[in-house]
């Protein structure tokens, strides 16, 4: 596996490899790689025979308050594991070659909707800091497809209504998020985690799991979302937001909608958990009378 950290670099390699008739295919993370992120790796090996991974923890997309500098930088091992998954390449720039007039000076995409809601009303800045990294990545690497995980759903849709509303000639794929034995969901932040946090942490997905057994029940969203959010605090977690939403774009749903999502935050000593759950509502049922 080549390492490289130049734009120029990466696109000759890339061109190689176009001329050779090779699809490419691309896993943007921000390091400290995990099995979920193996698993983007994977799955991306079945969607090209070329596999881009990068390395970048961008500025952007971090809060005044956030853990940037705190954020763990783990690139040797990193790099072990991606070419022991197969990957073909890293792309490992530094802040200067992303953002070469620093970050405040940089174009911006925003994402209007969608990035302003969930964890973008908690994190203002946050998705625009994400589109703009993906597009320069996109733009940088030009890969046939793209993958990301479903743990941040909001995130997974941003990305697809950047490319969509661009015209970008990228495939983006979601791929099931990776959990532990226990239930929780891989995240780099998990290190976070005390062991008595740690114990606790699985209860957000047990959480999520009444909540859809309520919403099929016949529950209507507003009560799901309040018992969600009760359970979180009686579990010992700090509820940020729990929602039910319509799955495909995130607005509010109504009792018409059958493709649903519950997405949740909460906080953990020093780490915010996120996950979310799909609900597939009975097709033949009756809609619900009120759903909120």
């Amino acid at each position: 596996m080549n390492t490289i950290e130049t734009v120029e670099d990466l696109r000759s390699q890339v061109r190689a490899w176009r001329a050779a008739g090779e699809r490419v295919a691309f896993v943007p993370t921000m390091g400290n790689l995990h099995a979920g992120h193996m698993s983007l790796i994977a799955e991306a090996r079945t969607h090209a025979p070329r596999v881009v991974a990068s390395i970048f923890v961008n500025p952007m997309q971090f809060g005044p308050a956030e853990d940037l500098d705190a954020y763990p930088r783990t690139l040797a091992h990193d790099r072990e594991r991606l070419e022991a998954a197969g990957c073909d390449l890293l792309f490992a720039p530094g802040v200067a070659t992303v953002y070469p007039r620093g970050s405040e000076a940089q174009t911006r995409v925003e994402v209007p909707g969608l990035s302003d809601i969930l964890c973008g009303e908690s994190r203002p800045g946050h998705f625009r800091g994400v589109a703009t990294v993906v597009c320069k990545l996109f733009n940088m690497v030009q890969p046939d497809v793209a993958l990301f995980g479903e743990k941040d759903f909001q995130q997974l849709l941003v990305i697809r209504r950047m490319v969509e509303d661009l015209a970008m000639p990228v495939e983006i794929v979601g791929v099931p998020t990776v959990r532990e034995s226990d239930g929780l969901a891989m995240s780099s932040r998990n290190g976070y985690l005390s062991s008595s946090d740690r114990a606790r942490a699985p209860a957000l997905r047990r959480i999520l799991e009444a909540a859809r057994q309520s919403l099929l029940a016949g529950s209507g969203a507003a009560a799901v979302e309040r018992e969600a959010e009760d359970a979180l605090r009686k579990a010992g977690l700090a509820p940020d937001y729990v929602q039910v939403r319509a799955a495909e774009d995130l607005r509010p749903a109504t009792e018409a909608d059958r493709d649903l999502v519950i997405l949740a935050a909460a906080y953990l000593g020093r780490a915010r958990l996120i996950d979310n759950l799909a609900v597939q509502m009975d097709a033949n049922a009756a809609p619900q009378q009120t759903l909120r």
